[in-house]
C-alpha cells in the first residue's frame, strides 16, 4: 500500500510514495480480472473437453460480487477452480493488514481473481495464480499476486518455458522485475516445517506500488495476460502421457504437501477465513484428493527421488536461456 516502504527492488525496499489515485480506479480493474476469469475458464475448459465449469454469480452487501467458477470430474482437470470475487469491508482482516499496521482498522475495497488446477494425469503439473488490488483511499492501494507451478514428474524444458514466459511478462518493467518477483516466489510457497520448497515457483509479488497506479496495473495485466501461455503448452504436450499406479499414488502423496500449505501458511486462505467470504470458494483450491504417509522417503535414484534432487531446490532456472531484452527499469535498485 502507498505510504509505506515497499519490497519492489531486489535489493529491499525501494521508495516510499505519496501519489494519490483518482476516484474510479478499482473499475477497470474489477473489468480486468472479470474478463480475465471468463477467457482462462473458455481456454483450460476446452482443453478438458469435460462439462467445463460451473458458473454462479453471488452478491451481497455494498455492492460485493463472488463470481466462483469450478471444473470437478473433468478428464484431464480433475479439480480446477477460477474465483473472482470483489468485496467492501468495514475493516481490513489481519491477514491484509500485518504488513500495513497503520491501515489497521480502516474500511477497504478488494478485488481479486485466484485460480487452482489439479489435473489427473501426474505428468502436468498443479499450477496455481492470483492478482489482487486492494484499495482504503486514494493514497493507499497495492496490488498483488503472481503464478507458481509444482510438479509430480517434472520435465526442465517444461519448468524452463514457465519461467521464460514469466520473466517475459516482467521484461518491460524494467530487468530487476522478474528476479526480484522470483526470489520472493521461492521465498514464499516453502514448507517451513518440512523444509521444502511447495513447487519450483515462478513470480510473486505484494504490496506493490511501483511507479505509481497506471504502471502497477500495467505490470498486473501483463502477467495476467501470460497465465495462459505459462500453462497451456505443458498441459497439452503432458495430458495423454501414459501413467499407472505408482505415478498416481506419488501425485497424491505430494498434493498433500499442497494441502499442508493452503491450511498452515497460505496467507490467501487465511485472509478468506477471516473476511468472511463463503467456505465453499475458499477452500475450492484444494486438491480433491491427497493421501499422507509415515516417513516415507523416495528411494535413491527413481523418478520420484529426481522431484526432490533435481527440481525443488532453489535454482535459477534461466541461466544461459537467450532472453528478450528488458525496457528500461521504473524501480531503484539502490
Amino acid at each position: 500500500m502507498t505510504k509505506q516502504t515497499t519490497s519492489g527492488s531486489p535489493s529491499g525496499p525501494s521508495n516510499t510514495t505519496d501519489q494519490a489515485i483518482i476516484p474510479g480506479v478499482m473499475a477497470p480493474v474489477k473489468a480486468y480480472f472479470f474478463n480475465l476469469q471468463t477467457q482462462i475458464c473458455d481456454a483450460l475448459a476446452a482443453i478438458d473437453g469435460g462439462p467445463g465449469f460451473s458458473v454462479e454469480d453471488i452478491h451481497g452487501d455494498n455492492g460485493a460480487h463472488a463470481r466462483p467458477r469450478v471444473l470437478d470430474g473433468g478428464p484431464h482437470i480433475e479439480r480446477g477452480a477460477v474465483q473472482f470475487s470483489y468485496s467492501v469491508g468495514a475493516q481490513l482482516p489481519a491477514a491484509a493488514s500485518e504488513r500495513n499496521p497503520h491501515l489497521t482498522g480502516k474500511g477497504f475495497e478488494a478485488v481479486a481473481i485466484s485460480m487452482i488446477m489439479h489435473p489427473r494425469n501426474p505428468y502436468v503439473p498443479t499450477f496455481h495464480a492470483n492478482l489482487r488490488f486492494f484499495l482504503v483511499d486514494e493514497t493507499n492501494w497495492y496490488f498483488g499476486g503472481g503464478f507458481d507451478l509444482t510438479p509430480y514428474y517434472a520435465f526442465e524444458e517444461d519448468v524452463v518455458q514457465w519461467h521464460r514466459t514469466a520473466q517475459q511478462a516482467c521484461a518491460p518493467f524494467g530487468e530487476t522485475v522478474y528476479p526480484h518477483m522470483k526470489q520472493r516466489c521461492d521465498d514464499y510457497f516453502f514448507l517451513g516445517h518440512r523444509q521444502e520448497a511447495r513447487g519450483v515457483g515462478g513470480v510473486f509479488f505484494d504490496d506493490w506500488i511501483e511507479g505509481g497506479f497506471d504502471e502497477s496495473f500495467a505490470l498486473v495485466r501483463s502477467i495476467g495476460d501470460h497465465i495462459l501461455p505459462a500453462y497451456q503448452p505443458i498441459l497439452e504436450a503432458r495430458k495423454d502421457t501414459p501413467f499407472g499406479a505408482r505415478e498416481e499414488d506419488f501425485m497424491l502423496y505430494r498434493r498433500g504437501r499442497y494441502a499442508e500449505f493452503n491450511l498452515a501458511i497460505d496467507r490467501g486462505t487465511k485472509y478468506g477465513l477471516q473476511s468472511g467470504r463463503r467456505i465453499e470458494s475458499v477452500l475450492a483450491s484444494m486438491p480433491p484428493r491427497a493421501i499422507w504417509r509415515y516417513n516415507w522417503q523416495p528411494e535413491a535414484g527413481t523418478p520420484e527421488a529426481k522431484l526432490y534432487t533435481d527440481f525443488l531446490p532453489c535454482r535459477d532456472w534461466l541461466a544461459g536461456v537467450s532472453l528478450p531484452g528488458a525496457g528500461p527499469s521504473a524501480h531503484r535498485t539502490d
